[in-house]
């Protein structure tokens, strides 16, 4: 098991590493849990601002009601197609609603950098555009593990 562990931090992304990576990356996968413990995972686009995670979901979807009555939420964002190029990481902690529910635009101070690089990214727009039916949820992270497989050829 020490062997496991010591393995694990080698392949572990650097902080540098995990920045650019969660940068870079546009999909994740969603896991949260139902009232009588069943878990979701849902996959939606995300952004990162360096310290949060921002998700723009629908707000009649199961995962936002989920949310709503457990905040609790792990997000997986992994990349790669062979073994030995696997990498990603596994950010959890707690969501928090932010701005207006669903989301027509109404200014918001704290989602000004989100919804920037959002709408960038993901539309290659200047401006985010609002259909009415999504909302943002934050998630700044109380745990990350993270994993990079390309790192096993140097080990």
């Amino acid at each position: 098991m020490t062997v496991a562990q010591r393995r694990g931090r080698r392949i572990m992304m650097t902080p540098a590493e995990l920045d650019t990576f969660l940068t870079e990356q546009r999909t994740c996968r969603v896991a949260t849990v139902s009232a009588d413990g069943r878990p979701h995972v849902g996959a939606l686009w995300f952004v990162w601002d360096g310290t949060s995670l921002w998700l723009y979901s629908i707000t009649r979807s199961r995962r936002w009601a989920e949310l709503r009555d457990n905040p609790r939420i792990a997000v997986v964002v992994d990349d790669g197609e062979e073994y030995g190029e696997l990498r990603g990481a596994e950010l959890s902690g707690t969501a928090v609603f932010v701005g207006e529910a669903p989301r027509t635009g109404e200014p918001c101070p704290e989602l000004d950098v989100p919804e920037r690089l959002f709408a960038a990214k993901n539309f290659g727009l200047d401006t985010m555009p609002h259909d009415g039916r999504h909302a943002w949820l934050k998630l700044t992270p109380e745990a990350v593990a993270s994993w990079d497989f390309r790192k096993l050829a140097a080990l």
